[in-house]
């Protein structure tokens, strides 16, 4: 098992920017994967960004607007989300899938309004 703890969510406005960052209570092997889902109210919770190995993979809605990273000697996974846009509100969930587990945070909520 691996603890998940998701930290930087909030309120910001329209065409701001936020950074998430999750820690993981062990060390993970970049061949795992490691990375975020969302969940809007009354939507199933949605990839939005992972990376395994050193490859990226993101959800074409945020694709140009969220980077996600990860610091192996940290044991942490980062999101920064430029240009954020109402729609990105939702709970956003730390995950990984380690030696055939699913891991989830208990998520951070992100809220983009003016």
């Amino acid at each position: 098992q691996v603890q998940l703890v998701e930290s930087g969510g909030g309120l910001v406005q329209p065409g701001g920017s936020l950074r998430l960052s999750c820690a993981a209570s062990r060390i993970i092997s970049s061949i795992y994967i490691m990375g975020w889902y969302r969940q809007a109210p009354g939507k199933q919770r949605e990839l939005v960004a992972s990376v395994t190995s050193g490859i990226t993979n993101y959800a074409d809605s945020v694709k140009g607007r969220f980077t996600i990273s990860r610091d192996n000697a940290r044991n942490t996974v980062n999101l920064q989300m430029n240009s954020l846009k109402p729609e990105d509100t939702a709970v956003y969930y730390c995950h990984t899938f380690y030696l055939g587990v699913n891991n989830w945070g208990q998520g951070t909520q992100v809220t983009v309004s003016s």
